[in-house]
């Protein structure tokens, strides 16, 4: 191996910011830009009532509410790119779910699927002989834009089954489309799961309720995966270190992130599973963002250098997606220097 695979994830307001600068063209590729590894694409439309035009609430210069058809009230900024706040929701018990939500997601519809998408990044990527992923969410990540973290994490302590359902619903709404988009495009090499499970220093909940709860699902998925011969990876924001041992015995083959600030640690995170699964990220962003060089050696020095050492597995990556603070040099000189930790592949 003589280079490390690489990937980047700035924001959109991060690309238009290298464009200005005459860094990139209008119509340039930023991931063949930095010549990424990876290429994804399939996103399901996971939105209960695809029937339900959206309705605006509230709008002013920055904000607008909105009432979608899953039934949730959300507020987003219009000039920048953030979580939306969650208002109120519709369903907040399991009645809820039931009336207004479980109904849609038991058949195929084929307006969930993006099947050109897929078929352009497919051919793309083989093209360019890049790594090929469908890409997108997973049922922690979907159950919430339905009832919102509260709701969803009190059914978790007070009706488990409820949630339960839930999660094991929207895996099997998402294998029965999967299968109508690869049986007519192909199936890719690999599938990336993104499941926000953590905040700061804790996850969301505790290895015994996400193996209760949320691992059966996953495992579904994973299953599927697996069946086609591709390879899982896992993306979750958050302290999730606690609950990596189950997601491992549900089949994740790669932990995407690991996420600085929140309390996540790659080196660690290597000792403990490093023999089971490889990883993705890691590297604080807060280095890139402050376009400090030396900076970003000490923190490749410190996280990825013990991984190759170990004979582990890894993709370059910073521990989030790069804000528009980051240099477009910066940007070069981080997945420069990260793919040349390949001369670490095996221990000394």
């Amino acid at each position: 191996m003589d280079l490390l695979p690489a990937c980047v994830s700035p924001w959109a307001e991060t690309v238009e910011r290298w464009k200005r600068e005459g860094h990139l063209r209008e119509d340039e590729d930023v991931a063949e830009h930095f010549d990424q590894d990876i290429r994804s694409a399939g996103w399901l439309n996971s939105t209960a009532d695809l029937d339900f035009k959206p309705v605006v609430i509230e709008e002013t210069e920055e904000t607008i509410l909105t009432l979608d058809g899953n039934g949730a009230k959300l507020r987003r900024h219009k000039l920048h790119a953030s979580t939306p706040e969650h208002v109120d929701f519709t369903v907040k018990d399991r009645r809820g779910w039931e009336e207004h939500i479980k109904p849609h997601l038991l058949d195929v519809d084929r307006r969930r699927i993006p099947f050109e998408g897929y078929r352009e990044a497919k051919r793309f990527a083989a093209e360019k002989q890049r790594f090929f992923c469908w890409a997108g969410v997973a049922p922690f990540e979907q159950i919430h834009p339905v009832c919102g973290h509260e709701y969803m994490l009190i059914g978790m302590a007070e009706d488990p089954e409820w949630v339960k359902d839930m999660a094991i619903t929207y895996a099997r709404m998402t294998i029965m489309h999967l299968e109508t988009l690869f049986s007519e495009e192909g199936k890719p090499d690999g599938m990336f799961f993104y499941e926000d499970m953590g905040f700061k220093n804790r996850p969301f909940m505790s290895p015994a309720m996400y193996r209760e709860i949320i691992q059966p699902a996953h495992k579904l998925l994973f299953d599927f995966a697996h069946s086609l011969g591709c390879k899982v990876i896992v993306h979750s924001c958050g302290y999730v270190e606690p609950l990596v041992p189950g997601l491992i015995e549900a089949g994740m083959d790669c932990l995407q992130a690991m996420e600085v600030k929140a309390g996540m640690d790659l080196p660690t995170l290597f000792k403990r599973f490093g023999d089971r699964i490889a990883f993705f990220g890691g590297v604080d962003v807060r280095t890139l963002i402050a376009n400090d060089r030396a900076a970003i050696d000490a923190e490749l020095e410190k996280k990825v250098r013990p991984v190759m050492e170990g004979g582990g597995g890894y993709i370059v990556h910073s521990d989030h997606s790069e804000p528009p603070e980051v240099d477009h040099e910066t940007m070069h000189y981080f997945i420069d220097r990260g793919r040349d930790y390949a001369k670490y592949y095996r221990s000394s």
